[in-house]
């Protein structure tokens, strides 16, 4: 059997998806299994040993009709026999329907439904601690896989290589592994993901109170100067604990050096998805218009803890639209007052 899974665009999304490899492997160990992502998400899903083969979607490809076509019929002359679009947007709907494949399974979605054979409406509440984003995926393999091995979650595979030398390279920072070290998830993907600045910096402050940890900054460098405002708020003594130079100059880089962190806190988004697949501790501060339930993966109270404004008020979520949230982000973030969430996060420094 030769399957095709497409996952487009979002780092977090296709290493959410890279789940039903495993699970597809665990009953059809002779399957060969390719996986449609952008090139730019590679990194967390290198090494990964279910899947047999990547097909990239370039930058080149997508601002070209002619290359996406070229793309499109390298597509068809594999001739897969099941097709799994997790994605479900126009371009992965002319995949699925360029591939040929006996089988195409996606989301149901009314003015797509007749590009596919089986297709499944997604849930709006998590039955496990797996969470929505799981879930949802996990019940488009129903057509090929008649039992999901437990437990499945995303993983990340680092070579030794890369472990052993993010470990010199803390150590050659005067970073020391015997003592808490934090990676501080500081920024958001955009604005509207991005928990208010003066707060995180409470947030950071609390921590190093608390642990007299060691601080890291999950930023890029065109982030850097809102990566340094969050420092220039936090305490003078807190800053004495931030090693504000140190981190991953590419995504493989940031992954080996999370790995060994005591826990990583801050933003929802990318990089606390990714943390849990290192099995490193989380704690989530989520968007006011971000749906908890569908991203609060593995959530457990313990090794994995979030917090959003329907925690506090539940009244505003449950009577505001998706669009009157979103709108409103900045003054709904304002009301995630740190001293809000400050004993749950003192239970999970302490418990972790």
């Amino acid at each position: 059997m030769k399957i095709l899974i497409i996952q487009q665009k979002m780092i977090g999304d296709v290493l959410t998806t890279s789940i039903l490899f495993e699970a597809i492997k665990a009953e059809h160990p002779n399957a060969e299994l390719h996986y449609v992502i952008n090139s730019h998400t590679y990194a967390v899903v290198e090494n990964n040993p279910y899947i047999n083969k990547f097909l990239f979607i370039t930058p080149e490809i997508e601002d070209s009709r002619a290359q996406f076509l070229s793309f499109l019929k390298d597509i068809r002359k594999e001739e897969y026999d099941v097709v799994i679009d997790v994605y479900s947007k126009f371009s992965s709907n002319l995949i699925t329907k360029f591939s040929g494949a006996a089988i195409k399974i996606s989301k149901y979605k009314w003015y797509t439904k007749y590009y596919y054979t089986n297709t499944f409406k997604e849930a709006t509440e998590a039955k496990t601690n797996a969470g929505l984003a799981i879930e949802n995926r996990l019940q488009m393999l129903e057509p090929i896989v008649k039992e999901i091995p437990e437990p499945i979650r995303p993983k990340i595979h680092l070579t030794p290589e890369e472990i052993e030398t993010s470990h010199q390279l803390l150590k050659d920072s005067n970073i020391d592994l015997s003592k808490p070290l934090y990676m501080i998830s500081v920024l958001g993907s955009g604005d509207n993901k991005t928990y208010p600045l003066p707060h995180m910096a409470k947030v950071i402050d609390f921590i190093v109170e608390q642990t007299n940890g060691q601080i890291l900054f999950n930023y890029i460098p065109k982030q850097v100067d809102e990566a340094k405002t969050v420092y220039n708020f936090c305490a003078l003594e807190t800053r004495k604990h931030i090693f504000f130079d140190v981190f991953g100059k590419g995504l493989r880089e940031f992954l080996a050096i999370t790995h060994h962190c005591t826990a990583m806190i801050g933003n929802e988004g990318g990089a606390v998805n990714m943390a849990k697949a290192l099995n490193i501790p989380t704690f989530t501060i989520f968007s006011p218009w971000i749906i908890k339930e569908a991203w609060n993966m593995f959530e457990d109270g313990t090794q994995n803890v979030s917090v959003h404004l329907k925690d506090f008020n539940p009244d505003i979520v449950n009577n505001s639209t998706s669009k009157e949230l979103k709108d409103n982000y900045k003054s709904l973030y304002e009301m995630i007052k740190p001293s809000l969430f400050f004993e749950e996060l003192k239970k999970f420094l302490t418990t972790n």
